[in-house]
């Protein structure tokens, strides 16, 4: 696994105020488990880490190398980014559709 995904798990883990015995007991998991995920003694299962991840409302994703950096702009970008220049006739974006006052 990799340390930025472990470090995103015990930091929303400490964000929402789960002790380490606390995000266990709702995952299904053993404390130490959960320890030794978050140290790193450990190289866990995918099913732990889906758990925990679920347990802490969020989604593991797999997503291809080469569209990382695409993905990454977007998600920085509020997901208006697009793609295409200045000026290109292209529907709004979702994240504008949603912003647009209802009718």
């Amino acid at each position: 696994m990799t340390s930025s995904l472990i470090a995103t798990l015990v930091a929303t883990r400490k964000a929402q105020q789960l002790t380490q015995a606390q995000l266990a007991e709702q995952a299904g998991l053993s404390r130490m488990a959960v320890q030794r995920t978050e140290t790193g003694d450990v190289d866990p299962r995918y099913s732990t880490v889906a758990e925990m991840a679920r347990v802490l409302g969020l989604e593991l994703v797999a997503v291809p190398a080469d569209l990382l950096p695409a993905l990454q702009a977007f998600i920085q970008s509020g997901g208006k980014y697009l793609g295409q220049p200045t000026g290109a006739d292209a529907p709004l974006s979702v994240v504008d559709r949603l912003a647009a006052p209802t009718r």
